[in-house]
């Protein structure tokens, strides 16, 4: 009697912690701009099981662009990963939304034309910036959304070369999925995208870089440390709930190590989800990305001071409306 008393005292245990660690798993939602490999930090976080091993539960959703965070400003989402562009210009505007971790810390993108154009138009790669800009000029350009930050690095290099971005080039919305495939038919002559598209347009013989804001020398310097991709939530989610924030940062540091320290495993789960068959271009891409991937994924005032001076360079926002300080639009204190 003695041992079965025992064994039911071992059995209800075991139900109370398990209890006890369902009811410790927390919902919530995450919206992203599109499905690329800047958002790599998101994949892995729940592909390798990390949301789940911090005691969430996250519905991922893909909401075009700057729409993303558009639905955490209304109430509809709770976090969304975007560029530091869409924050500081959210704040410009008196929206409350704060980054709580700093995911991807160079552009993420790059300018490419089709090569028969650049071959046609003699295209030297090795010129200035302000040379290899003008090429733009007329130029069908596709981007993922009108008015994040692909969009703002086309315009931004279009002024570079001396161009209005608004009047010298039509640009339309182009899933990235769709870009490449878009150029070889020719329904576009370039686009500005990141990997995996780039590498795949490269690899195919298909385009040519024009302009690289991410690895090597960057297109303009200016750009080499800037808040690319954020982790944001309005205040009030990590004020009412404070617990959902901490679990969704230790995510971001773990999932953030996890692609340093398990590259082999972290590149099988992102050629999976985002349908990269070509060992060569995963691996190129893949490389691209864990370099643009900080560990520990921390924000700093000055990556977020470089988003805003795109955000004027790119004709997105006016020179007065940029903040006196961008101290208040992050914090890293759900990050240890």
């Amino acid at each position: 009697m003695k041992s079965f008393h025992a064994f039911s005292a071992v059995v209800i245990a075991a139900l109370v912690l398990a209890s006890n660690a369902k009811a410790d798993v927390e919902k919530t939602s995450l919206a992203l701009p599109s499905t690329a490999f800047i958002f790599s930090t998101a994949y892995i976080a729940e592909d390798a099981g990390i949301f789940k091993s911090e005691g969430l539960e996250v519905t991922q959703q893909v909401i075009t662009g700057i729409g993303s965070a558009n639905a955490v400003i209304a109430g509809s989402i709770d976090f969304s990963v975007g560029s530091g562009v869409t924050l500081t210009r959210a704040a410009a505007h008196n929206q409350p939304l704060i980054g709580i971790a700093g995911t991807y810390n160079r552009t993420g993108f790059w300018i490419v034309l089709r090569k028969s154009i650049a071959e046609e138009k003699h295209f030297d790669p090795n010129a200035p910036l302000a040379d290899r800009a003008k090429i733009l000029k007329g130029m069908k350009m596709g981007v993922g959304a009108i008015n994040a930050i692909p969009h703002a690095y086309l315009k931004m290099i279009a002024k570079a070369g001396g161009l209005d971005g608004e009047k010298d080039m039509i640009v339309a919305g182009i899933p990235a999925p769709d870009q490449v495939a878009a150029l070889s038919r020719g329904s576009i002559d370039g686009f500005s995208a990141g990997s995996p598209v780039v590498e795949q347009a490269v690899h195919d013989g298909l385009g040519v870089v024009i302009a690289n804001g991410t690895t090597g020398n960057i297109d303009p310097p200016a750009l080499a440390h800037i808040a690319a991709n954020v982790l944001m939530t309005r205040k009030q989610v990590c004020a009412d709930h404070r617990s959902l924030c901490e679990k969704m940062g230790h995510a971001m540091v773990k999932a953030n190590a996890f692609m340093h320290e398990h590259p082999q495993e972290a590149m099988a789960m992102l050629g999976k989800r985002l349908n990269v068959k070509d060992p060569a271009v995963l691996a190129e891409a893949y490389n691209n990305v864990v370099a643009s991937s900080p560990s520990p994924p921390l924000l700093d005032a000055q990556s977020l001071a470089t988003a805003d001076d795109l955000n004027v360079e790119a004709g997105l926002m006016k020179p007065e409306d940029k903040l006196p300080s961008y101290d208040a639009l992050f914090t890293n204190e759900f990050l240890k």
